[in-house]
C-alpha cells in the first residue's frame, strides 16, 4: 500500500500529534508499506523518516510552532507519489489543502481529529467566532471519506457540528518502555529521593506548559501536607506558572524523552492532567502503563481513559473545593499508599494490551476500507 501522510506538525517540534505521526510511519516502515510525508518546513526538519521522503512545505510561526500554508508543492507532491490513501493528521491550512488536491486526484483519505476547537474558543473567548471555527472543521472534514476520533468525547463535539461518516480510533502506549518495574531502576530511585527528600508523596505532571493545559490548578493544592510537585515539560506558560505556584514544592524537570521519560514516570506516585480541553490524553495512558493512578477532569478524552474510583479520579474542572474537586481527590490518594497501588495496577491492566501494533493494525485496516469503498464508486483518475 502507498500512503501520503500530511501533518500539521512534525520533528523537530514534539507533541502529540508529532508523536502519534511517528508510531504510524514506524508501523508503516516494519509492515512493508511505502510512504512520503508532508509537513511544515522548521529549522532542522530531517529530510526523510525510516526511510520514507519528506515534503517541507512553507510555513510561518505561531506561538514556537511552525504552521504549515497551502503550496503547489502539495498537489505535486500527491501526483508524482500517486498513493493509494491520503493520511491526513490533524488537518487544518495544510492537511485541508492536502484532502482537496487528494480529491481532485480520485485519492480517497482519512483525516484525524485531534484539536478541541470547542475548548480553545471558550478559552480565547471567540464568541460567535466559535460558529465558524465550527464550519471551518466540518468543511475540511466533510471533504475526507472518513474521519477517525480518539474519544467519545470528540465524538459528540463532530456529531454535533454536522460532520458524518465518523469512527473511534485511540492511540497505542509502549507497555514496554512505560512499565512498573523501572521503579525499582537506581535511576528513577534517585530521581524519586530528590523530589521527595522528606517523604513526601511525588504528584507529577507531563506535557506542555501552555495556556490550554490549565496548569494553574495546581494552585488548588497550596497548602495540602506531605507533598511535592514535579512538571515534565515546557512552553510558553512557563514564566507565568512558576511564578503562580511560586512558594510550592515545585521541581521543574524540563522537557524529557525516551527512557528518560519514562524515569521520570517511575519516580511519581500520582499522575496529574489538568487541562480540559485534551481530545484524547496519551500521558494518561503512559502513566496507566507506568503502575500510576490518575487525576484527571472530567472532560474530553480522558473521561474515556479514567475509570473513575477505579484506576484514578475525575474531578469536576468547575467545582469549587468539595468531594468532587481536584484538591480532594488529590488528599485521598496522597494519604494511602493502598489505594495508590490498588489504582496503579488497575491502570496498568487497563492499558497492557493497547500497543501501537494493535492500534496501526486498525488503522490500516481503515486505509483499507476507504480504498474499497472509493472502488466502488469509479471516478476518472486525474494522474
Amino acid at each position: 500500500m502507498r500512503i501520503a501522510v500530511v501533518t500539521e506538525s512534525f520533528l523537530p517540534t514534539v507533541n502529540g500529534v508529532t508523536n502519534s505521526v511517528c508510531k504510524v510511519l514506524d508501523f508503516l516502515a516494519d509492515a512493508g508499506h511505502e510512504a512520503i510525508l508532508i509537513a511544515p518546513a522548521a529549522r532542522h526538519t530531517p529530510s526523510s523518516y525510516r526511510g520514507f521522503a519528506i515534503h517541507a512545505v512553507p510555513a510561518v510561526a505561531y506561538r514556537q510552532f511552525p504552521v504549515g500554508l497551502p503550496h503547489p508543492q502539495v498537489q505535486r507532491a500527491l501526483a508524482a507519489f500517486r498513493p493509494d490513501v491520503l493520511h491526513a493528521a490533524s488537518p487544518f491550512l495544510l492537511g485541508a489543502q492536502a484532502i482537496a488536491a487528494a480529491n481532485r486526484l480520485g485519492v480517497p483519505s482519512v483525516a484525524i481529529f485531534q484539536t478541541d476547537v470547542a475548548g480553545y474558543a471558550k478559552r480565547n473567548h471567540l464568541g460567535p467566532a466559535t460558529g465558524l471555527a465550527w464550519r471551518f472543521v466540518r468543511w475540511i472534514h466533510e471533504a475526507a471519506d472518513l474521519t477517525l476520533v480518539p474519544s467519545s468525547s470528540s465524538e459528540r463535539d463532530l456529531v454535533a457540528a454536522g460532520v458524518t461518516r465518523l469512527a473511534r480510533w485511540g492511540r497505542g502506549v509502549d507497555v514496554e518502555r512505560y512499565h512498573p518495574r523501572l521503579r525499582q531502576d537506581p535511576r528513577a530511585l534517585d530521581l524519586h529521593a530528590r523530589l521527595s527528600p522528606h517523604g513526601e508523596v511525588v504528584l507529577g505532571y507531563v506535557g506542555r506548559v501552555a495556556p490550554e493545559k490549565q496548569l494553574e490548578r495546581f494552585d488548588e493544592l497550596r497548602g495540602v501536607t506531605n507533598i511535592s510537585l514535579a512538571i515534565v515539560g515546557d512552553g510558553p506558560s512557563v514564566p507565568a506558572v512558576r511564578r503562580l505556584l511560586g512558594g510550592m514544592p515545585v521541581t521543574w524537570l524540563g522537557r524529557l524523552g525516551g527512557q528518560e521519560l519514562a524515569l521520570a514516570y517511575a519516580s511519581f506516585d500520582v499522575f496529574m492532567h489538568t487541562g480540559t480541553e485534551e481530545t484524547f490524553g496519551q500521558t494518561i495512558q503512559e502513566a496507566h502503563a507506568a503502575g500510576l493512578p490518575v487525576i484527571a477532569p472530567r472532560s474530553g478524552g480522558p473521561i474515556d481513559l479514567v475509570r473513575d474510583g477505579h484506576d484514578g479520579y475525575l474531578f469536576d474542572p468547575d467545582a469549587p473545593r468539595g468531594a468532587s474537586s481536584m484538591r480532594t481527590l488529590a488528599e485521598d490518594l496522597v494519604v494511602s499508599t493502598e489505594l495508590r497501588l490498588r489504582m496503579g495496577e488497575a491502570g496498568r491492566r487497563a492499558v497492557h494490551a493497547t500497543t501501537w501494533k494493535k492500534v496501526c493494525g486498525e488503522l490500516e485496516g481503515h486505509y483499507t476500507q476507504v480504498i474499497s469503498d472509493r472502488a466502488a464508486v469509479p471516478v476518472a483518475s486525474a494522474f
